[in-house]
């Protein structure tokens, strides 16, 4: 399974490259209830085919005949808004009181968009971050690599557009065990990128989930070559010490923004004292979630995976990093 952003990006370059145009819309801008996020992305071409969502509603049968019949962004770029009023909202499915931001920009198959759009999706499947300024008042757009995730910006005032695209969410597991099963599936559902690592050949070949990766070698090792990244959360769950614990000398130095080790207290507390005395230091020890998950009484493989990624969830939303905006100069 792709990210949706990579798959309507993806989407846009094959379109360019083989010399087609299309319309790239964002949603920039909510009001009230909404049922897609800020950020959100669609694109489609004359013949009606359409990536991504706006709104899960309406939305998106109404832009797509406001494009091809040429009443909306035909030419340059174009600002619109969807629900203003409480009769557009029930037409378009938008929940009550909701409004719709969106720019919508025509792309045409140049070496100007194209090479856009090459560096953006290149960026993506590398797990860096890659920036595009748009300014609708003269048409002007560009895109660039960027060192940190920013949040969308959308100056109303002068019409611009400055969204940047950082790499998908990745869940790195050691252990392919009964709970790592019921983790990948849901991780999965949640649009994450997951590798499952156990060095015991036995249970990788024996580990069958769609979609997953999976290798068979020393967590570590894989970890410092897949999972360093501040988008990756790390979890232990073999219950071996020998593994585990090789896992979490290196998962406790990354800039990954999660590291858990499932275990109970008294387990927690030991393996603590342990890494101790590896010479980890205390601060790294401390950036450890063990137990690990969320405290709901979870007893059975599936509900454990409910509560490790209810945590991650937590943790991931209280450390988005306030990135400085980029200054919003396209060119």
């Amino acid at each position: 399974m792709q990210a949706v952003d990579q798959q309507v990006l993806g989407q846009v370059l094959n379109w360019l490259n083989s010399g087609e145009a299309c319309w790239l819309a964002t949603v920039v801008q909510t009001w009230g209830s909404s049922p897609r996020p800020v950020g959100s992305l669609l694109t489609c071409n004359r013949a009606g085919v359409v990536v991504g969502s706006l709104s899960g509603g309406c939305v998106e049968e109404d832009l797509l005949e406001k494009l091809i019949q040429g009443e909306l962004a035909a030419k340059s770029p174009q600002f619109f808004k969807y629900g203003q009023t409480a009769e557009d909202s029930e037409k378009f499915g938008l929940p009550c009181g909701g409004q719709l931001d969106i720019v919508v920009e025509p792309l045409h198959p140049s070496a100007h968009y194209k090479s856009q759009f090459e560096l953006l999706n290149r960026a993506l499947t590398e797990r860096r971050c890659a920036q595009r300024s748009v300014r609708l008042s003269d048409n002007r757009s560009s895109a660039i690599e960027v060192p940190a995730h920013a949040p969308l910006l959308w100056d109303a005032a002068n019409q611009q557009l400055v969204h940047t695209y950082g790499p998908r969410y990745h869940l790195f597991v050691i252990g392919a065990g009964m709970v790592s099963q019921y983790l990948s599936e849901m991780a999965q559902m949640l649009d994450y990128d997951v590798t499952v690592c156990d060095p015991r050949s036995e249970f990788i070949e024996a580990f069958a989930v769609p979609g997953v990766h999976t290798i068979n070698d020393m967590p570590d090792d894989a970890i410092r070559a897949h999972a360093s990244d501040p988008a990756s959360a790390i979890v232990a769950l073999t219950h071996d010490p020998r593994i585990d614990d090789m896992g979490l000398m290196e998962a406790l130095t990354t800039e990954a923004f999660y590291v858990g080790a499932m275990g109970s207290t008294r387990t927690s507390a030991n393996r603590r004292a342990r890494l101790l005395a590896l010479d980890i230091k205390e601060s790294e020890v401390d950036k450890l979630h063990a137990p690990i998950g969320l405290a709901i009484g979870s007893k059975t493989p599936p509900e454990i995976a409910i509560a490790i990624l209810a945590e991650i969830t937590a943790v991931r939303k209280s450390c988005i990093p306030e990135v400085a905006q980029v200054a919003a100069t396209a060119h």
